[in-house]
């Protein structure tokens, strides 16, 4: 087997890895094994970053692989945010507009990607990839401190407002399904760059 193919198998693993540790993680919260559950799920994140290092230095790219990661990346956040309203629910109450507002964006961008190409999006957005970073740095830090850090929280809120805008003006600019565009800025480039007959 090549490298570029073990490589291929091992990023793909570790990918899957979140997958099958977000049910896991939900059955640690709700059995009340909440210092388990934290640890695991820093464990989750980490993971996140490593699928997509690796990914980069082996160019290893695939339609599965990027599908995989954004499933790996939505159920890691959905088990953050769930452990977020088990554990800290009165921080969930004060700031209930906010999470309101990201969850109609969320559900807008999803549902018009399933309209125009009958499944999720997969952009890859450098937004996207910013707003990950931050969501997960403040969902592992809200379990390790007692009182969430706000200025973290708003940063976290407020690019994924912009990142989940910005998708959906893609799906709208994209006629068929595309992975790994970097933002609307690429989507708008390659529109101006007339095509060679």
């Amino acid at each position: 087997m090549s490298k570029h193919k073990q490589a291929w198998y091992v990023i793909n693993g570790i990918t899957i890895y979140r997958i099958i540790a977000a049910p896991f993680l939900l059955i640690l919260l709700f059995n009340g094994q909440h210092h388990i559950f934290k640890w695991l799920l820093g464990v989750s994140f980490f993971t996140d970053l490593i699928d997509g290092f690796l990914a980069r230095k082996f160019k290893v790219t695939s339609v599965l692989g990027t599908k995989l990661d954004s499933v790996g990346d939505d159920l890691t956040v959905l088990v953050g945010v769930t452990g977020l309203f088990v554990l800290k629910f009165d921080f969930i109450k004060q700031h209930q507009i906010v999470f309101y507002i990201l969850l109609g964006l969320f559900v807008i961008q999803v549902s018009y990607a399933f309209i125009r190409y009958g499944k999720m999006t997969s952009f890859h957005t450098y937004l996207a990839k910013s707003a990950a970073l931050l969501q997960g740095v403040f969902l592992l830090l809200v379990f390790f401190t007692d009182e969430p850090i706000l200025v973290l929280f708003y940063a976290a809120a407020g690019i994924t407002m912009l990142e989940l805008i910005e998708e959906t003006i893609m799906v709208h600019l994209l006629p068929t399904w595309q992975d790994n565009v970097k933002g609307i800025h690429e989507v708008l480039k390659k529109k101006r760059t007339p095509k060679r007959s």
